[in-house]
């Protein structure tokens, strides 16, 4: 019965890691919020590994991630976004409705996951978590970086998480049935140093994280480009035989 419900405390506590980062963001502890989000990513990664490894995923269990990955990684870094940076503009319709965007689209984003099926091997669209990790690492540089700037990233982000832009999914990848037991260990030694460590941690975390989001749209462009010149070899092979068949 325990096993049963392993993966879904690992969703829950997803959850409250959400919930603890918006408490801490509103404390005047930002790098503390950040750092409970990038945590509550660890388990995200972990609770869908932990299920297919005891063979016991379920509805109930996908439609409880949706839930939590909205407040974990729409909601929590949306706000730590607006506390630390927009907070105090003198546009605050503006900053409002930036923040209000980034979780709708985000919701929007688990939505179409949930019900259409994606391309093997690959998300499409930003996945929330990783966007929500960006958004809650780059708002520790808010003294660094212009608000301005820090709007259109937030709304970029939101974009990329409704976009059909591609990105590898590593969620695939398995889990070792005898590694599941040491996942708790592994949780605790990354709250004990993320409380430790929270600045140092989450800014050094930020880098991959942009780099994932960024890969997609260079990958997509690539494509694209390649794309464009196949149609325009074949443009230009059936030009050709219309100009042999007029000879």
């Amino acid at each position: 019965m325990f096993a049963k419900s392993l993966p879904s405390l690992f969703t829950i506590g997803n959850l409250f890691l959400g919930i603890v980062a918006i408490i801490m963001v509103f404390n005047e502890k930002p790098e503390v919020a950040a750092m409970m989000v990038i945590v509550a990513m660890l388990l995200d990664g972990v609770d869908g590994r932990v299920a297919r490894a005891l063979n016991v995923q379920s509805e109930f269990g996908k439609e409880l991630d949706s839930l939590s990955d909205i407040i974990s990684f729409g909601v929590a870094p949306a706000f730590i976004m607006y506390v630390v940076a927009f907070q105090d503009l003198s546009s605050q319709p503006a900053a409002w409705i930036v923040t209000a965007i980034f979780p709708i689209c985000g919701a929007l984003r688990l939505a179409r996951f949930n019900v259409i099926s994606g391309i093997p091997g690959y998300f499409v669209g930003l996945p929330i978590p990783a966007a929500g990790g960006v958004l809650a690492t780059l708002a520790l540089f808010y003294t660094d970086i212009q608000p301005w700037v820090l709007m259109a990233s937030t709304l970029v982000l939101a974009l990329l998480m409704v976009s059909t832009v591609k990105y590898p999914n590593f969620k695939k990848i398995g889990l070792p049935k005898g590694a599941i037991w040491s996942i708790p260990i592994v949780v605790v030694i990354a709250v004990v140093l993320g409380v430790a460590f929270p600045n140092q941690i989450s800014k050094i975390i930020f880098v991959p994280l942009l780099l994932y989001a960024l890969y997609g749209l260079k990958k997509n462009v690539n494509v694209q480009g390649r794309l464009r010149r196949r149609r325009s070899r074949r443009s230009e092979g059936e030009e050709e035989n219309v100009r042999k068949r007029s000879v």
